[in-house]
């Protein structure tokens, strides 16, 4: 009778362990630390910009069609920054990008970071700071999720959403949406 209470109890207490191991390796995802995904993306194209009609086309007596205002022949950087390393060792460079048709994208160009479960990438409000005080402060105020990060290496574009005020966002981060906490980060200058 002995035998068998502790044979329970030991397969109890196995049954216990396993599911507390297995319920750890999907919460951190330890292999992700050793899977790289590199996505290499190119700077989003000018789009058309809508032409006046030629002379020929136009109706006898028809007064000429206005010149819409030049606008860039292409992509202009409006900010830019390196990013320093925070929770994981993150290089690269990150762009905010005006686009010929007004629209904006936060551009990463030669990333290299670790991959990590959730990570996002943020415009925040946040001060970039060097070390540890920096991992955690980015969701203390403004930010604006970006979206999903791409891959962990390579260069990646992010639509800024239309009607975002860019006034007052003067960071990006890497950030870990699991555990809240920043792998890196780049201020806008």
């Amino acid at each position: 009778m002995v035998r068998v209470v502790r044979k329970r109890w030991w397969t109890g207490v196995a049954v216990l362990v396993l599911a507390v191991v297995g319920a750890g390796l999907v919460w951190f995802k330890p292999w992700a630390l050793w899977v790289d995904e590199t996505v290499n993306e190119a700077l989003p194209s000018a789009s058309a910009t809508p032409s006046s009609p030629s002379p020929s086309s136009r109706n006898p007596g028809e007064a000429p069609a206005t010149v819409p205002p030049a606008t860039p022949a292409g992509p202009t950087t409006e900010a830019q920054g390196t990013f320093i390393s925070h929770e994981h060792t993150t290089t690269g460079t990150v762009k905010l990008v005006r686009l010929p048709d007004g629209s904006r994208v936060v551009r990463l160009e030669n990333l290299d970071t670790s991959s990590g479960p959730d990570l996002r990438v943020w415009l925040t409000d946040a001060p970039v700071k060097e070390g540890r005080a920096g991992w955690h402060v980015f969701d203390d105020g403004t930010y604006v999720s970006l979206g999903k990060l791409k891959g962990n290496k390579g260069d990646q574009n992010y639509a800024v959403p239309a009607g975002v005020d860019l006034a007052d966002l003067t960071s990006v981060s890497i950030w870990c949406d699991r555990f809240d906490v920043s792998f890196g980060a780049a201020r806008l200058a």
